[in-house]
């Protein structure tokens, strides 16, 4: 037998030296497990190499009796492994404790609100003096939604606007307070200084405040009016935004008329606290100026139908904001019309036809139109940046459109209009600076405006815009007309005429 050291590769990872050793005049077979890495690192080693265990037949260095060994030798060392248990790769974090979530359970928070309010009472300066202090022990930003319901409604709010089942309730709250603006006045103090104190609570108010007024159906017509002063004065007030009101928009809401008239008693509230002037600012803000008449159902949406159900309600001022509304609306959408028939190159008296006609529509005055159309025709062109050039393109465009501008002068307020825009446009666009002198005379001549407009607005109704520069333009030209004869004033054009 040889006695030479012998390696087996087990596996991947282990594998067998064997050697016979001389003990007491016989030979034992020693065996070691060592790892496949080890002995790669070592192959100087001059060992043999068994490919495939346990090995089986005969082997020209083993005897039958040693692979026998072997093989047994295999079996009980792969039993007495222990199997290896699986490990994540990465690294662990461990959660800090004040990172931990907790559960969220409104109950302790709604016990301790409502049993503080209990205790203040109708007092609403304890009521304040209470929220104040409880925010420094109770998770406001986390239970906010529950906050506002108990303050306004007296318990947590299920969907639809019913009180849930849960017993823990109080009596002093929004809905249960006397029905007078006074009080509603007193109540938005209260909301005013919780989210002064913890503005982190100004956006969850806001979303409370519409859900609130989708819930509308859910509430009594006291309750409902008793939220409609409170949101009119708080929005007043700027502790909110506009946007808001979207939620009146509702489908359901608007269907049943319970939009309509949450919307007066609000705007009703809302103007005594401030005016007409705070409505319309906040409305043009939120983009919501144009929107009002949603407030009713598709067949009842028109100017009419509003003007009627609120200076019903003695909320004209709203009536008169709203149809102005729908007036600037229906100028946009001539204004942009006739600018599509003038990039079309439609005739003039086609255009004057339909722009007549709709005047009458929309009921717009004279001086209305005249404006309308002096910024649709200079609208329709691009114009030169250079100053030099751009005069001269511009009385070669209005003498193209001079037609139209003489159909809507008819009146002497109509041609004033027209000039104090020709002024204003002048200035606006600073290359038109120079040209202003000459567009009027351009328009004098084609019967578009007449003596007695150019020397009312040189002397009584021109704008301070640019009125130096304007005024020394027309000198001149103010001193011809005052001076030339009746019969000449439109025929002499040479000398005394400055365009000659």
């Amino acid at each position: 037998m040889k006695c030479c050291p012998l390696t087996i590769r087990l596996n991947s990872k282990y594998c067998f030296y064997w050697e016979y050793k001389k003990k007491k005049g016989a030979y034992n077979l020693n065996i070691f497990t060592f790892s496949w890495f080890c002995y790669k690192s070592c192959r100087k080693k001059k060992v043999s190499v068994l490919p495939n265990f346990p090995v089986s037949g005969t082997h020209p260095l083993l005897s039958a009796e040693d692979v026998n060994h072997l093989n047994t030798a295999h079996l009980s060392f792969m039993n007495n492994q222990k199997q290896q248990k699986p490990t994540l790769t990465g690294q662990r974090f461990k959660t800090r404790k004040r990172d931990e979530k907790e559960r969220f359970d409104p109950t302790q928070f709604q016990e301790s609100i409502v049993q503080g309010l209990n205790q203040t009472g109708s007092d609403l300066e304890a009521v304040a003096k209470f929220l104040d202090a409880s925010g420094a022990k109770l998770d406001y930003r986390r239970y906010a939604e529950t906050l506002f319901d108990i303050l306004v409604a007296g318990g947590m709010l299920a969907p639809g606007g019913t009180l849930s089942d849960d017993m823990t309730r109080t009596e002093f709250c929004l809905f249960t307070a006397q029905e007078d603006l006074e009080t509603m006045q007193a109540y938005a103090q209260v909301f005013n200084k919780l989210i002064r104190r913890y503005k982190y609570l100004e956006k969850g108010f806001e979303e409370e405040i519409k859900k609130l007024l989708l819930f509308l159906k859910g509430f009594t017509e006291s309750e409902r009016n008793k939220l409609a002063m409170l949101t009119g004065i708080l929005l007043a007030n700027g502790n909110i935004s506009a946007s808001i009101l979207n939620s009146l928009f509702n489908e359901n809401l608007v269907k049943e008329g319970v939009s309509a008239a949450f919307a007066v008693k609000l705007f009703k509230s809302w103007i005594n606290e401030k005016d007409i002037n705070s409505v319309a600012g906040s409305l043009r803000k939120v983009g919501m100026d144009n929107r009002l008449m949603e407030l009713f159902p598709a067949n009842k949406r028109s100017c009419e139908h509003f003007s009627k159900y609120f200076t019903d309600a003695g909320l004209k001022e709203l009536s008169d904001f709203a149809r102005n509304q729908q007036s600037i609306g229906a100028r946009k959408e001539l204004q942009k019309e006739l600018q599509e028939q003038m990039a079309r190159g439609d005739p003039q008296k086609e255009i004057i036809t339909f722009t007549k006609e709709e005047m009458k529509k929309a009921n717009l005055s004279e001086q209305a139109m005249i404006s309308i159309i002096w910024t649709s025709v200079m609208s329709c062109v691009e114009w030169n940046k250079k100053e030099e050039l751009v005069t001269e393109q511009a009385i070669k465009h209005l003498k193209q459109y001079s037609l139209l501008l003489k159909a809507f002068t008819s009146q002497g307020l109509s041609e004033l209009s027209l000039l104090l825009k020709i002024q204003e446009y002048c200035y606006d666009n600073i290359h038109f600076m120079k040209a202003f002198q000459k567009i009027v005379v351009l328009l004098y001549k084609a019967d578009v405006l007449s003596e007695e407009a150019i020397l009312k607005w040189y002397t009584e109704t021109h704008l301070a815009k640019g009125k130096s520069v304007f005024l020394e333009q027309m000198k001149k030209f103010v001193e011809w007309l005052k001076n030339a004869e009746e019969g000449k004033r439109k025929t002499q054009h040479t000398p005394l005429h400055p365009e000659a």
